[in-house]
């Protein structure tokens, strides 16, 4: 598996992650439990697919070989992905979807606010413009997540239930890759040495307020998402996502 420098590897990774992201928000469409949800989710889906444009048209320039970011989006199977894994999991109910949406945005919120000080301008740029649209993505997210949590019975139930089926995969926002802490030093992309910290603390404060129990901190595992090892349901998803693209190369309407 091709490995790229320090920074283009970074920016896979924040692409990439809003790129699934967004494409599980919009397998919603036409299935989302009230129209204004159903909307909701695909504006949030559509700000992050324009995230990941700005991410991977970057990496695409620092590789140099010809390629795009639809060539980056379209064009790679499961191992050269760097999402992170919890993006890829399932939709489930929509206490899953609202808790990995959560999740998400309170690890993207403290990550942009930190790469808008990058010294790279062009990172500085992008994560700039990106956490304006995240800080309504976080304001969001959390007011269902204690809606939910805080709620019935049943929706508390499906809450935990959504806990236990997503909280393995949170190691990956609290954890740093040894090319990222060498970024972070350099200021590359900003200090995001905090992030890890910030993220455990807003998920501690929305879970107060929600009634909900943090777990113990989760632990990594045999998956490895920055290697490209990643779990069964990415590659469903890409073969969904990539498939007129594959079938009909360099189409054009």
């Amino acid at each position: 598996m091709q490995k790229y420098d320090e920074l283009t590897e970074f920016l896979l990774r924040m692409g990439d992650s809003a790129l699934v992201q967004a494409q599980r928000l919009c397998e919603w469409t036409g299935k989302a439990p009230a129209l204004e949800e159903e909307l909701a989710l695909m504006n949030v889906g559509l700000d992050l697919v324009g995230q990941a444009r700005n991410w991977l048209d970057y990496a695409a320039e620092r590789i140099g070989d010809g390629h795009d970011a639809d060539s980056l989006a379209y064009r790679r199977d499961e191992r050269h992905f760097r999402n992170l894994l919890m993006v890829e999991q399932p939709n489930g109910d929509f206490a899953v979807t609202m808790l990995k949406q959560f999740f998400f945005d309170a690890w993207q919120y403290p990550m942009l606010t930190q790469l808008s000080k990058a010294k790279d301008e062009r990172v500085a740029a992008i994560a700039t413009k990106s956490l304006k649209e995240v800080t309504y993505h976080l304001r969001r997210s959390s007011e269902w997540v204690e809606r939910l949590g805080d709620g019935t019975e049943e929706s508390h139930q499906r809450m935990v239930k959504a806990i236990d089926a997503l909280w393995r995969f949170s190691y990956e926002f609290v954890e740093l890759s040894t090319q990222e802490q060498s970024l972070s030093e350099a200021h590359t992309i900003g200090d995001i040495s905090s992030v890890a910290t910030k993220w455990q603390a807003m998920v501690n404060d929305v879970f107060a307020r929600a009634t909900l129990t943090v777990p113990d901190a989760a632990q990594p595992f045999y998956l490895a998402s920055r290697d490209g090892v990643h779990s069964e349901h990415l590659g469903f998803l890409l073969a969904e996502m990539q498939y007129l693209q594959r079938a009909h190369p360099n189409a054009s309407w």
